[in-house]
């Protein structure tokens, strides 16, 4: 399950720096909730109950979101505008799931409950960065003519960005669809772990 922002900072650089620089970083932070059960099934239902929330009424398992900025850096150039400078930021936040203990067969079926859970957040994870990676590769070298005060230049930066959103987000929901889809991935994994 995954949760999205992009937002996109446009600032003016240093009018005068001689040379484009472009960088992404990416900034994780994971946060648990804790769950207790004597059973699989006691888990699932904690975390139906206590999951990070999905959707009006409903929880998930885990969760990973993130947000997209970009500090765009524009410098006019005998009349055109160039992007001197991109730096995107990734915030990815991790949601899970923390059993208290269990016996060592239920601790058994956790282990490998979570490791799945946390191998599907993970790609969501791996997802964005990605996103990032071909957003950076769209914006830089950007140079757009005719454009002295470079807001078409400005423009151009966000509608690529944008389009590059567009289409991971479209990854993101196609991941999730297989996953979560009847007899998919997490099935299986609720289903090993109820299993006694």
């Amino acid at each position: 399950m995954r949760l999205a922002v992009l937002t996109c900072l446009v600032a003016l650089g240093a009018l005068c720096a001689p040379q484009a620089s472009a960088g992404t970083r990416v900034l994780v932070q994971t946060r648990t909730y804790d769950i207790a059960g004597n059973s699989g099934a006691a888990l699932i239902e904690a975390m139906d109950r206590k999951g990070p929330k999905h959707g009006f009424m409903t929880h998930a398992i885990a969760q990973t979101a993130y947000t997209a900025d970009w500090e765009l850096g524009v410098m006019p150039d005998k009349g055109s505008c160039r992007l001197k400078q991109a730096n995107g930021t990734l915030n990815l936040f991790y949601t899970f799931p923390r059993a208290a203990s269990a016996t060592p067969a239920l601790k058994k079926r956790w282990t490998r409950f979570f490791a799945g859970v946390r191998a599907h957040e993970e790609t969501h994870g791996r997802i964005a960065r990605e996103m990032m990676r071909v957003t950076e590769r769209s914006i830089t070298g950007l140079k757009v003519a005719d454009d002295p005060y470079c807001y078409k230049t400005r423009r151009e930066a966000r509608r690529r960005i944008q389009a590059a959103y567009a289409e991971y987000e479209a990854k993101q929901n196609a991941f999730d669809a297989r996953e979560h889809r009847d007899g998919g991935h997490v099935e299986h994994l609720v289903a090993a772990l109820i299993k006694p």
